[in-house]
């Protein structure tokens, strides 16, 4: 396969409410956070893992049906998997998933997404500690008394928290560039009309993604339609 050309789109993830995606925890402290955030392990500043960003948009392009064959769904594994049938245009930008049962289903990830950090203006506020995280309580509702029970603190980066956002599309030689540019923005529109990260059906991760660029040409994804 000849690499004909890369396509960059850059830009800004902006908060509009509290985004939490969660860092696993090696161990239980005695007053600690049952849900922290990730951070990265020299600053401790937070950031947005490219995986999460890149896994979202896969997700809800297959089971939405909007990158399908010829208009046509995906296939989507009664056990949840990702798409293997090679031949969608999904498979053609994120690769084949090991559920392809056969070789020449078998495509190589054409869509490269960067780990998303804070801006430069938040970033000094971080190093200026003048960028504190927040604590969410979650509780479950006792359906007899209807008093909150049980609570939980989940840590969330503020709503209004800027990221440097970018990804890159690598275009061989046969590749449509302009319909995998269209399969990407309504990706990340999708990610505006659901959310990011975890806890989104109870009002985290809320954003919009600001400032598009595609190869330094302004994209304003409010035209995006389905």
């Amino acid at each position: 396969m000849k690499l004909n050309t890369i396509v960059t789109l850059k830009g800004v993830i902006c908060l509009k409410t509290g985004l939490h995606i969660g860092a696993g925890k090696d161990n239980i402290e005695i007053g600690g956070l049952d849900l922290p955030i990730m951070k990265n392990p020299r600053t401790k500043a937070p950031y947005i893992p490219g995986s999460s960003i890149k896994g979202k948009m896969r997700s809800m392009l297959e089971v939405t049906g909007l990158a399908g064959i010829e208009g046509t769904k995906p296939i989507v594994s009664i056990k949840g998997e990702p798409c293997g049938c090679g031949e969608c245009l999904v498979c053609d930008l994120f690769g084949t998933h090991a559920a392809a049962t056969e070789l020449q289903n078998k495509k190589p990830t054409r869509l490269l997404v960067r780990d998303a950090v804070l801006t430069e203006d938040f970033q000094k506020k971080f190093e200026n500690d003048e960028l504190p995280m927040e604590i969410k309580y979650e509780n479950i509702i006792n359906r007899i008394s209807g008093t909150a029970e049980h609570p939980r603190p989940v840590e969330r980066v503020p709503a209004g928290v800027k990221f440097e956002f970018e990804l890159a599309i690598k275009v061989f030689e046969g590749d449509n560039e302009e319909k995998f540019k269209e399969v990407v923005s309504k990706g990340l529109k999708l990610i505006e009309l659901d959310g990011l990260g975890g806890h989104t059906s109870r009002g985290s991760g809320q954003v919009k993604f600001e400032n598009l660029t595609f190869n330094g040409e302004t994209f304003n994804l409010d035209h995006v339609t389905f």
